[in-house]
């Protein structure tokens, strides 16, 4: 794990505890140069632990990977896999309720997901809503 600047620790951590624990191998990048409100960093936290509980129910990956960069007053959070693809949120309520929790902070979740892989989930939560 890359580190980013010394306020990146309070959510490195828990990002990579939740990215150890699928069975598919996880590499995670944090680099952030600024802590970030909690409500941002906890809904950061969450999106990262239900899209790797979702790569390893349904994917198919044998790999994936979170980055976690600031980008002007935003945290990004990306998470690619390697798997099969389909994701579409029309097909059940956890991607749905994942967005409904980012748009909450005015944030938007991107999910590229096309048929044969692979799906790359993206939200984009601003700093200040």
């Amino acid at each position: 794990i890359p580190p980013g600047g010394p306020s990146d620790c309070r959510i490195r951590a828990p990002i990579s505890a939740v990215a150890s624990a699928p069975h598919i191998p996880t590499t995670v990048s944090v680099l952030l140069p600024e802590r970030f409100p909690p409500a941002i960093e906890s809904t950061a936290y969450f999106v990262v632990s239900e899209a790797l509980a979702n790569i390893a129910k349904h994917s198919g990956a044998t790999a994936a990977a979170v980055s976690i960069p600031a980008r002007g007053d935003a945290l990004i959070v990306v998470v690619p896999d390697n798997g099969r693809g389909g994701a579409d949120p029309r097909n059940g309520t956890g991607l749905i309720g994942l967005a409904s929790r980012v748009e909450a902070l005015d944030g938007m979740l991107l999910i590229s997901s096309p048929i044969g892989g692979p799906t790359t989930l993206t939200a984009e939560i601003p700093c200040e809503s």
